[in-house]
């Protein structure tokens, strides 16, 4: 047999099997962290109690995203309507594509935030959420107090962890966005 028809075959097999696992890749959804327990202990001081607006909201988590990705390269901006929503650009193939993920807020117990995915758009492409959310956190340096999990279609919001100056401690008492009736505690720990 030709050394040539050889080679060809050896090379296309080889860009077969990386076809395959490129796409079984994307595919899957990966392992997910744990949620995080509140390592930082509850601060006693007085507890005040601030309503937020929608815009409020989006303003307070856009300064604290914005200085936590100073250097990175790809932008993640949240918009707070009747749903949260994050707006960043995802390369495929050498494109950019922007990418719109919608998400319904859920507070847990501990006062921090879960964002569960509802809805996804991407450029002309049909993926998987899980896919969009692994490539998100595979290929972005997010805050440490933001935490995807692909496999559940989630991002959590470690609100108690947020390192505030004067040492504040914040947490989720409620949040309906419908009626744009944001409500947090905010400890300020007695000196």
């Amino acid at each position: 047999m030709n050394v040539w028809k050889i080679a060809f075959f050896s090379l296309a097999g080889l860009i077969a099997v990386g076809i395959v696992a490129l796409m079984l890749y994307i595919d899957s959804p990966g392992d997910s962290e744990p949620l995080p327990s509140s390592e930082r202990a509850v601060t006693k001081g007085s507890i005040v109690s601030v309503k937020a607006s929608r815009s409020d909201l989006e303003a307070l988590a856009n300064n604290y995203i914005q200085k936590a990705m100073k250097d990175e390269p790809i932008p993640v901006t949240m918009i707070v309507t009747n749903d949260v929503v994050l707006y960043s650009e995802l390369t495929v193939f050498g494109r950019t594509l922007p990418f719109i993920m919608h998400f319904d807020p859920d507070i847990l117990d501990d006062g921090n935030l879960m964002l569960k995915q509802t809805s996804m758009e991407i450029g002309n492409l049909n993926m998987q959420p899980s896919a969009v959310l692994q490539v998100l956190r595979d290929s972005v340096k997010l805050p440490e107090w933001m935490i995807v999990r692909p496999k559940e279609e989630e991002i959590f919001i470690h609100l108690t962890e947020l390192e505030i100056p004067g040492n504040l401690q914040v947490r989720a008492k409620s949040v309906d966005l419908a009626n744009d009736n944001i409500e947090l505690e905010v400890t300020i720990p007695n000196n």
